[in-house]
């Protein structure tokens, strides 16, 4: 094929032929290689006869018309009549008297109603995607096995109806609470085994209270259909794999597993149907507790109540991408170009809809996966939202560098999101941070998409920005899990991470360390600009005390934002040192496992908690708005 037949081919199923440069603001040219393997990717065939009528926008990469009104997604009335904040954290890393080693829905619970009574309207968490049951430490929330299904890991098992607790499994539980990782490996023993004893004692008990009804639980597998089947199934048969020494992936199985609709797996589901059956329940349980914890957000009086994170995809070898081979790309891998913190780019490993697939039907794999998490939720949140446009892809075998972007259709994307987002009441957030497309924003605040704003990166070249510069639609925060705490921003911890692990070179940490420099007073500026305190003797290695008096500061600032919504970071208030997640690594650091240095019976007492929180409420006072939680209220009822 000629380079102009190919570069139309490219164009016209959404490749960019170009990707920008981590440099300057040239654009470099994809390669002929890497425009064949992507359209490989997504199904063109390019050695067959080209079919013209296979080569219509609307196999995916619908064009968006300058007369199409932007669907607009759900916003509460209330978000414009009164100041709103909440409280972010992963729910894994909560530590308690009573939890498994790992937090769960019990523990949010009493944490919503703690966020409550200090006047927070939400309380953001990382996703509560399925992961691999059958290999708990692939226990990042961004790599989840699906979507659409909990993690049974988060399950309260001392709430489940019949257990009974013994002096061995204190025992072990004791040790799980007192590690300062989470061991998901001893996690996932632990609970699976009592549940596995807790599902039997529930088969013979019946009903034995209304939240855990055996009619409930016919119901909830009718909802769920083949999408709840399958997913059990994956999860039966990834534990007998790894029993076999294959692998919790399909992509390590023998051949005639790794089809959901083969005669081999069909034999297997026969044989195993009461294992089946035993991780529907596990996913009915986690439903149950999750609306119980929904509803004790709105009991608390909480006007969002939970707010929800979703990944950008999904494990390449998971139960999505095994249950719904069709909808997902096979032969490349969502990631992104080279930019300065990541000089030769990044592949996430994580698999993508299709384009032509992602939006396709009325009952999308798009809407299926945001019903999954607003049933719950009165807020979500899109990690990189950029994918509602284009998404990135690297081929399977290159180098992220030799990637380039897809077109999604945009369009349908937003009018699921509206459309879902009415239905659940469900307000949306979209991250978009780092490479994006420059009109991206104008046509998120159109969709009434709330931008996410971090302090750190609203600065231009005067410095920090001023609160009343920050834009109405949107949630402001000052650091998320993929940052260093405040107090560890401004000691330099993150640049420090990055060239401890060998992500940026020594040049470069230089730098960055310069620019730190900077940036720490050019914040003290903006502080004083706006009329806010700067503690005394506030240097680099500023005391802990000066650095707690920074943080209440800090919120102040951006309480004073004309933003929508603004999140504390529970680490922050704790003099949490040990990030959440360092990107780019992988071995060399435990991402995802670190645990709170404060249990949550010790939350109470946090002073730095009541200051934040009174900031919040100085800033930010609440006005109740009871019509608001009696509609989230309603739907909770009917998803229960």
């Amino acid at each position: 094929m000629k380079s102009a037949e190919l570069d139309k081919l490219a164009r016209q199923y959404g490749i960019s032929l170009t990707r920008p440069s981590p440099y300057d603001d040239r654009e470099v040219a994809i390669s002929a290689d890497t425009k064949r393997k992507i359209l490989s990717a997504l199904g063109v065939e390019l050695s067959a006869p080209i079919d013209p009528a296979m080569q219509q926008p609307q196999r995916g990469q619908e064009p968006e018309r300058a007369n199409k009104t932007i669907p607009k997604s759900f916003l509460p009335d209330f978000l414009f009549k009164t100041g709103i904040w909440g409280i972010n954290l992963q729910l894994y890393e909560l530590r308690s008297a009573r939890n498994w080693g790992i937090g769960d829905f019990e523990d949010l619970c009493d944490v919503v109603e703690l966020a409550g009574k200090l006047g927070a309207d939400f309380v953001g968490l990382n996703p509560l995607h399925a992961p691999f049951l059958a290999d708990p430490d692939r226990c990042s929330p961004y790599e989840p096995s699906s979507r659409q299904h909990l993690n049974p890991l988060y399950i309260a098992v001392d709430r489940v109806p019949g257990f009974v607790r013994s002096a061995e499994l204190e025992r072990q539980l004791e040790a799980l609470r007192q590690s300062d990782l989470v061991d998901y490996a001893g996690v996932a023993r632990a609970k699976l085994g009592a549940l596995r004893d807790l599902w039997r004692t529930w088969l013979h008990a019946g009903a034995a209270d209304d939240t855990y009804d055996p009619v409930d639980f016919d119901a909830f597998i009718a909802r769920g259909g083949n999408s709840l089947r399958r997913h059990a199934l994956f999860e039966c048969l990834s534990l007998s794999m790894v029993e076999r020494g294959a692998g919790a992936g399909w992509q390590t199985w023998p051949a005639d597993f790794q089809r959901a609709d083969s005669a081999a797996v069909a034999e297997f589901e026969r044989d195993h149907e009461d294992d089946v059956r035993f991780h529907m329940w596990l996913q009915w349980v986690a439903h149950r507790q999750m609306v119980q914890a929904a509803e004790r957000a709105l009991k608390a009086g909480m006007r969002i109540g939970l707010y929800l994170d979703l990944a950008v995809g999904e494990a390449v070898d998971g139960s999505a991408t095994w249950s719904e081979p069709n909808v997902y790309i096979s032969k490349a891998t969502i990631g992104s170009p080279p930019d300065p913190f990541a000089v030769e780019g990044q592949d996430w490993h994580l698999a993508g809809y299709l384009p032509s697939a992602i939006a396709a039907g009325d009952s999308s794999p798009y809407r299926r996966m945001v019903n999954a998490a607003m049933q719950y939720a009165g807020a979500i949140r899109i990690d990189h939202a950029p994918a509602l446009r284009r998404l990135f892809l690297v081929p399977l075998g290159s180098r992220p560098d030799d990637g380039a972007y897809v077109h999604y259709p945009q369009y349908r994307l937003l009018q699921i999101l509206a459309e879902s987002s009415a239905e659940h009441r469900c307000l949306v957030i979209g991250e978009a941070l780092g490479m994006i497309p420059p009109d991206l924003p104008d046509d998120l605040a159109a969709a009434q998409i709330l931008s996410y704003r971090i302090l750190s990166y609203e600065q231009d070249e005067k410095g920090f920005k001023p609160p009343d510069a920050y834009p109405v639609f949107a949630l402001t925060c000052i650091s998320t899990h993929d940052h260093q705490t405040l107090a560890g921003w401004w000691r330099s911890a993150d640049v420090r991470d990055r060239s401890d692990h060998r992500i940026v070179p020594p040049d470069l940490t230089e730098k960055h360390l310069r620019h730190r420099q900077h940036e720490r007073r050019n914040l003290k500026a903006a502080l004083r600009a706006a009329g806010i305190d700067v503690p005394a003797r506030l240097s680099a290695k500023a005391s802990r005390e000066s650095l707690r008096g920074l943080t209440v500061s800090a919120y102040r600032f951006i309480a004073r934002t004309p933003s929508l919504l603004v999140a504390v970071r529970l680490a922050d208030l704790i003099d949490e040192t040990r990030p959440t997640n360092i990107p780019g690594t992988s071995k060399s650091y435990p991402n995802w496992k670190p645990k709170l240095s404060v249990s949550l019976e010790g939350l109470a007492s946090i002073s730095l908690l009541d200051r934040v929180a009174a900031t919040m409420g100085e800033e930010r006072p609440r006005i109740r708005a009871a019509r608001e939680r009696s509609g989230r209220r309603r739907i909770l009822n009917r998803q229960g």
